[in-house]
């Protein structure tokens, strides 16, 4: 059993509007994607998720999104890519403020939505996002495994770190099914542990048409928007640990 880190989306919430519980999930994962305020956030938010996850030895992760708001950020734009790179910029430098506020910091970023499926393929918003990343600082970026994001990353000089989701559907080629698609989401305990389990102590996952796929993750995502978000990341973590897998952050916390 190798070492892994559970990640979810955390702190969409927006105004008077919730999303999923950031404080319960919080008590499970060990990396917080944290939303920036474009596809979902404020600043209340943010700051709140950050506090709670400083104490609780979380580490805090800029989820970057396309500006969109009223779409969630599932929505592909054909951004000019010096704007999408100081938007990403514009987007880790607002949540250092409130990391910094709690006694933590920024210590990944990873896109979110739409813009994560782009930069699977899209070289030129991969390569701005990672040239947003660059202009802040050395962080880690958390991608799809073989993607040209991680690609981008890595040639740029950044840490490439792969992912895997425990909670969405895989076509056979490893990209994510799209949401439209009634195999996008799984939602049964049972399947969303054992692939967990499977991830963890084989390095694969099944695709929707049975193809095993190799994947070599170091950081395993559950989504907090899911229904029974919680109830399924705590039993995730259960099996997990009954099983002896080491559950860490992947990136560094210290300020």
């Amino acid at each position: 059993m190798s070492d892994l880190d559970l990640n979810s989306d955390l702190a969409e919430g927006f105004g008077v509007w919730r999303l999923g519980d950031d404080e319960a999930l919080l008590e499970v994962v060990t990396s917080a994607n944290v939303a920036c305020g474009f596809h979902a956030g404020d600043a209340s938010t943010m700051r709140k998720v950050c506090a709670v996850a400083a104490r609780r030895g979380v580490a805090v992760g800029a989820q970057v999104s396309y500006r969109d708001l009223a779409g969630f950020g599932r929505r592909f734009i054909e951004v000019d890519p010096v704007e999408l790179a100081d938007e990403v910029l514009y987007q880790i430098g607002a949540l250092q403020a409130f990391a910094a506020a709690a006694g933590t910091r920024v210590s990944y970023v990873k896109p979110h939505g739409a813009l994560y499926n782009a930069t699977v393929h899209h070289a030129v918003q991969a390569g701005a996002v990672v040239d947003g990343v660059r202009a802040f600082g050395d962080l880690p970026v958390l991608g799809l495994p073989g993607s040209t994001l991680l690609a981008s990353a890595e040639k740029a000089g950044l840490e490439p770190v792969e992912e895997a989701f425990a909670d969405r559907g895989y076509t056979p080629e490893g990209t994510l099914v799209p949401r439209s698609s009634p195999d996008a989401l799984l939602t049964s305990a049972d399947q969303v542990v054992e692939r967990a389990l499977r991830l963890a102590s084989d390095g694969e996952l099944v695709a929707v048409d049975g193809t095993v796929l190799r994947v070599s993750a170091r950081s395993l995502c559950l989504h907090g928007d899911t229904e029974g978000a919680v109830d399924l990341a705590r039993a995730v973590r259960s099996a997990l640990d009954a099983r002896g897998v080491t559950l860490a952050p992947f990136a560094a916390q210290t300020p």
